[in-house]
């Protein structure tokens, strides 16, 4: 599975942005679907993630801020990040998970949201 962000940027505290990401097969069959991010010097974190069934997890810090969503026709997930912070800021990747005899994960490349104070 190939999977390709978009959508980060530069943005003021408080305002929104929209991360996509394009996976290259069929996202039906793909057990977990979700978005990490990487600060500077700190270790990659889940941000949320949705499995096939539609439940959700967020990470504490952007519950009521952040929703994911995923589009299987399309073959996209999403994040909208609403009320953003400067502690948001870091590289955004999107992960796919299969689970079959084994466990599978496949990343993106990322993308840099920035939000300035």
């Amino acid at each position: 599975v190939q999977l390709v962000e978009s959508g980060g940027g530069l943005v003021q505290a408080g305002g929104s942005l929209r991360l996509s990401c394009a996976a290259s097969r069929n996202i039906f069959s793909i057990n977990v679907m979700g978005w990490y991010r990487q600060a500077p010097g700190k270790q990659r974190e889940l941000v949320a993630n949705m499995n096939s069934g539609g439940s959700t997890n967020y990470a504490d810090s952007v519950k009521g801020r952040f929703t994911i969503s995923r589009d299987n026709a399309k073959n996209m997930v999403y994040l909208q990040m609403d009320s953003l912070k400067p502690e948001d800021t870091a590289v955004y990747y999107c992960n796919a998970r299969v689970v079959s005899t084994s466990e599978y994960n496949y990343w993106g490349q990322g993308t840099q949201v920035t939000v300035s104070s």
